[in-house]
């Protein structure tokens, strides 16, 4: 007799580890959108997180003159190009008021992937990460893909989406290997006073948890409110904290692909190895644009955050028009967030939406603004809009959602 075959059902095609990640639910927004945009409907799409400005002139000038020199034709150290690390160093010392060596730095494709290396390097399966909530919809991703468990810990509007140190210690068990921080906030907009950032560093200090701090917002602020470093705050945390950031709010450079992680030497190391295999450097052109944009002035920087001031009292101002809208004014950052619960359950134009996605497809459909709902960034009841687009669009986007939602009975 021959051998027996063994009746085995067919193996997935697709690993379970990438299987299980979700789509970015907010590049899948502006995707619908500006497929709807470019089919002929007059879409008005609040969901991408970029600045709507172009790259200021005189980095694309030194872009330009960049791509002409062979010397950046060619491969440069997976970590980023030196007079880049020392620049990033110097603006650190610059807006954030202490000291880092360049050789702490490694410089990544944007922001996410400083975000999901910093993840990798300090995670291990099984490891519970915490999670504020609402939070940016890649964070849980990055967590998972480490092998970690983000555990979220949420701040509703009556907190003004800020999470306190008693929540945190509610959520820490012993498997809690790290906290994300994320001030200014994406999606909420949120700004931790320097009092609350210094007690949340103090407390991850006091347990041993690492801080992996999303600093890309720290130059968008308004009124009162202040960007603190967590390290600065609490200076003993510089060897149990990654901190990233990146040129794509500050300078609108978001295409462009340059971000950053700092950290102590090992994790570093860590992930510069793994960038090695995974991309090796940045794209040369664009670290050079990043050079001139970290070493000059910020007045360009300053004209966009006036922009985005006025575009944001504006949709703060009309959205709180609307009633069974809730909107804690934010004050970072290009976002708002209002709480929609209030609306969930009653009937627009003959349809009952149960949940902030819902709400959302029906906004699209009827009003013909595409907007992200809360479920990308925890729980429903929630939308996240974008002010990052002209004045103009923005009126008339919030003008056509006020008619809309106008009509709830």
């Amino acid at each position: 007799m021959g051998p027996v075959s063994e009746q085995t059902s067919p193996r997935p095609r697709v690993s379970a580890r990438l299987a299980a990640i979700a789509e970015s639910a907010t590049l899948a927004v502006d995707a619908k959108a500006k497929a709807l945009k470019a089919a002929g409907r007059p879409v008005i799409g609040f969901g991408a997180g970029e600045p709507d400005f172009p790259t200021p002139a005189y980095i694309v000038d030194s872009a330009v003159a960049a791509a002409k020199d062979p010397v950046n034709h060619r491969y440069t150290p997976a970590a980023g190009l030196p007079a880049l690390r020392e620049a990033i160093a110097a603006k650190t010392l610059r807006d954030s008021g202490y000291e880092v060596k360049p050789s702490s730095v490694l410089v990544t494709n944007g922001g996410k992937q400083a975000v999901f290396q910093s993840f990798a390097a300090v995670v291990d399966p099984g490891d519970e990460v915490l999670l504020p909530a609402p939070y940016w919809t890649t964070y849980p991703e990055a967590i998972r893909l480490a092998g970690g468990l983000p555990v979220e810990v949420f701040a509703g509007v009556d907190q003004g989406y800020l999470v306190t140190v008693e929540q945190l210690e509610a959520a820490r068990t012993p498997r809690t290997k790290a906290l994300l921080f994320c001030s200014p906030s994406n999606p909420t907009g949120a700004v931790y006073s320097p009092e609350q950032t210094a007690a949340i560093g103090a407390w991850a200090l006091e347990h041993g948890i690492w801080v992996i701090t999303d600093e890309i917002y720290e130059h968008l602020t308004y009124d009162d409110a202040v960007f603190t470093p967590i390290v600065r705050a609490v200076p003993e945390l510089a060897d149990t904290t990654i901190v990233v950031n990146g040129v794509a709010k500050t300078y609108a450079m978001t295409g462009w692909r340059v971000g950053w992680m700092i950290g102590p030497a090992d994790v570093i190391t860590a992930a510069t190895n793994l960038q090695s295999h995974l991309t090796s450097n940045v794209a040369n052109v664009s670290q050079r644009a990043a050079i001139t944009a970290l070493t000059g002035d910020l007045a360009a920087v300053e004209e966009m955050r006036t922009a985005f001031d006025r575009r944001r009292r504006t949709i703060v101002d009309m959205l709180s028009q609307i009633d069974g809208v809730r909107i804690p004014a934010p004050e970072g950052a290009f976002y708002v967030y209002p709480s929609v619960e209030a609306l969930l359950g009653r009937t627009i134009r003959g349809v009952t939406p149960r949940t902030s996605a819902e709400l959302a497809t029906l906004i699209l459909e009827q009003a013909e603004v595409a907007v992200v709902p809360g479920e990308a960034f925890g729980p429903s009841g929630y939308l996240r809009l974008s002010y990052a687009l002209s004045d103009d669009d923005l009126v008339e986007g919030v003008t056509r959602i006020q008619a809309l939602l106008g009509e709830a009975e």
